[in-house]
């Protein structure tokens, strides 16, 4: 274990010591009194040396900034200040007046005094002041008093800086943070000239990098604001917040940051993820990152790096974090963790049943014939590998994630070779295959997860693993189609799928209908939204359209072969056997070509007679006509048919018919579902039809 250096201020040559740790800075719920303090064993383990209190929804810490703490508050502080101090981490405490401050009001910056004074009798001695996230505009009184926003913040973080006699830790976070809201830029903004010229020496200032949330923070970037600010900066890294996005956490490592900024730096406080456990990876990474010139480090690279850094690698810190983590998850003496052997899952009847549990008897033997008892695996540090790869980090997703999106992508793109044979059948069914077996890998992980002993960890992971599970289903659902092993999903043609079928609520409506949707994917290929064209039939669409019935016909789920099962009528006219109507039949295409067909007969009576189905007289008076329709199962959208069987029917009408009518087969719930959902499609009893054959029928 590496000996912590929070405990004083400087080293013995008096250099000030490199600021390491975690900024509970993120805007949601803030983490518990309990949390913190486990915060603090991680940080003295590690070798960090700092705790920057900065938590968005305390309202004393920024809404209410000049309420004093009750006594409970206090009580609470103290303890929390005493725990980190025992923990030889520095507890920095942060206050955030700048929502409604009138600087240049005396009694406004008398309670600024105050809240610190009151603050400081907790035993802190470091503290902060955010000016992060505010209005620029200044009030009246304040222009009067004021050249520049820039000045009324220097001149009042210098006075409570003197007035609290120079605390050897006292930073000060501006309102350009980053390099993206410098205007024009950095070596030209003259709000950060103005801090860097007026801010007292000793006054330490915070800073993100080139963005709120910076992909790479680079050494020369860092030399131009230090030039600007006349001081080196402590950066406040979002690099794994989640703040700004439900959907999303970051298990990734702390990466993109070469050791070479360490120098040229006060330090590195991150602000990780809202949820406390998940943090495990992002802090422990992080620590091996600011050892990794104290201690000489890992001195060398996997050749897979990106950016070779000699000191660090990102690679193996992540894998020695998830070694250390998956000790965590396995044991039951953390916080929350339970006092009993781990749950037994129940076995799952479809991919998004709720997460069941099973505490009965554990002496129970099954008797023979009966369902063996269902246990999960214990966790692995593969499992957690995976589960790193599918929550990564902001601007990329892990190698797994990444070859997924690829091959899903070559799957779909070259779905013909699944059905009809060329010389990329082979291949398409190997990878169709990895591909399964990564989906099934995160199911199993999914389910190691949730059998794991520490309660409070998955707690925090939940609805994310549970999300990615979904999403995988889905995916891994749609190839089975692709390569015709099964029926097609009923849920691939219906407009009215179960809530798990469609992700993001009222927030993914909103970003679906916005014509850059998809631009900003980590994977930026395929586009979002397919095109689709309809257009009418010609003659030379024949053999596409014979292609899709047959593959059609493969693909259903009924055991009974084909050639004993009873023809429909419309089977001689997909078939080929009897051409549509004039102007009564087009076919669907989108970027790979022909994918769906709708086809009519005006008179269906010499097709039926044909196959000697007997329909009375009285049925086809009402519904003379015949339909069919039919798509493949990459056609995800139900939309696209449904404006093809509007075109149709409309073509039918203007021929005379008063109305039309389609056989299906009862098994063909993906079709039968599909025309259920057009609702003017009803049910007509026919008699003598066999009996797994119905009839829909319309109106016209």
């Amino acid at each position: 274990m590496s000996k912590p250096s929070g405990a004083k201020s400087r080293t013995q040559t008096g250099t000030r010591r490199f600021i390491s740790g975690v900024v509970e800075g993120f805007y949601g719920r803030p983490w518990t009194m309990e949390q913190r303090t486990e915060l603090f064993k991680r940080e003295q383990k590690w070798g960090l040396n700092t705790y920057l209190y900065a938590p968005k929804d305390d309202y004393k810490h920024r809404m209410y900034w000049r309420d004093l703490y009750s006594a409970e508050e206090a009580e609470q502080l103290v303890a929390l200040i005493s725990a980190a101090k025992q923990h030889n981490v520095e507890f920095i405490y942060a206050i955030s007046p700048g929502l409604d401050i009138t600087f240049s009001n005396p009694k406004e910056v008398a309670a600024l005094k105050r809240k610190l004074d009151q603050v400081r009798e907790f035993g802190c001695t470091s503290f902060s002041l955010l000016f992060d996230d505010i209005e620029t505009e200044m009030c009246p009184a304040d222009k009067q008093a004021f050249s520049s926003f820039a000045h009324a913040q220097v001149a009042i973080t210098n006075e409570v800086f003197q007035h609290l006699r120079e605390p050897e830790t006292f930073l000060f976070c501006p309102t350009d943070y980053c390099a993206a809201f410098c205007t024009p830029n950095v070596a030209q903004s003259s709000y950060l000239h103005t801090v860097g010229e007026k801010l007292l020496p000793g006054i330490d200032v915070l800073w993100t990098g080139p963005k709120v949330v910076s992909h790479k923070i680079s050494v020369e970037s860092i030399e131009e604001v230090s030039s600007v600010l006349k001081r080196a900066p402590v950066i406040w890294d979002n690099i794994h917040a989640n703040d700004y996005d439900p959907q999303r956490l970051f298990l990734g490592p702390y990466k993109d940051r070469s050791t070479e900024l360490i120098p040229k730096l006060r330090g590195v406080l991150t602000n990780p993820n809202c949820e406390f456990y998940p943090n495990f990876v992002a802090i422990h990474t992080l620590a091996t990152w600011c050892k990794a010139t104290a201690d000489g480090g890992p001195r060398d690279v996997e050749m897979g790096d990106e950016e070779q850094d000699p000191c660090y690698s990102p690679q193996k810190a992540l894998t020695q974090a998830l070694n250390d983590w998956l000790r965590e998850f396995l044991s039951t003496d953390q916080p929350g963790g339970p006092c009993r052997p781990p749950a037994r899952l129940k076995k799952e009847s479809s991919d998004e049943e709720p997460m069941q549990t099973d505490m009965g008897e554990g002496s129970y033997v099954p008797g023979p014939g009966e369902n063996p008892l269902y246990t999960a695996e214990p966790l692995t540090l593969d499992d957690l590998k995976l589960l790193s790869d599918l929550f990564y980090l902001p601007y990329e997703h892990g190698p797994t994630a990444r070859t997924m999106l690829q091959e899903l992508d070559w799957l779909k793109s070259n779905s013909c070779a699944a059905t009809a044979e060329t010389d990329k059948t082979a291949e398409w069914c190997s990878r169709a295959q990895r591909f399964d077996d990564t989906c099934d890998a995160v199911v199993q992980m999914f389910n190691r997860l949730s059998n794991a002993p520490n309660r409070s960890i998955l707690y925090d992971l939940y609805n994310y693993i549970c999300d990615i599970k979904s999403g995988v289903g889905l995916a891994r659902a749609y190839v089975k189609t692709l390569g015709g092993q099964g029926q097609p999903s009923t849920q691939l043609m219906n407009d009215d799928p179960e809530p798990w079928g469609f992700r993001g609520g009222l927030s993914g409506e909103f970003q679906r209908m916005l014509p850059g949707h998809g631009n900003r994917d980590l994977f930026r290929h395929p586009p979002m939204t397919a095109v689709y064209c309809i257009r009418p039939y010609c003659p030379e669409d024949k053999t596409e359209v014979q292609r899709i019935f047959k593959e059609m016909q493969r693909a259903g789920d009924s055991k009974v072969p084909l050639m004993t099962q009873p023809p429909l009528i419309c089977d001689s006219l997909a078939g080929g056997e009897i051409s549509p109507s004039p102007q009564c039949a087009f076919v669907l295409e989108d970027e790979i070509g022909t994918c769906g067909y709708a086809l009519a007969l005006v008179d269906a009576k010499p097709a039926a007679a044909k196959i000697q189905r007997a329909i009375s007289d009285s049925v086809f008076e009402e519904f003379p006509s015949l339909i069919t329709i039919q798509v493949l199962p990459r056609v995800t959208d139900p939309s696209p048919a449904k404006r093809m069987i509007g075109q149709l029917l409309s073509s039918i009408r203007s021929s005379g018919s008063r109305g039309a009518f389609c056989e299906l087969r009862q098994s063909d719930r993906r079709m039968l579902d599909f025309y259920n959902k057009l609702d003017s499609f009803k049910p007509v009893k026919v008699a003598s039809l066999p009996h797994d054959i119905l009839t829909m029928a319309t109106g016209l």
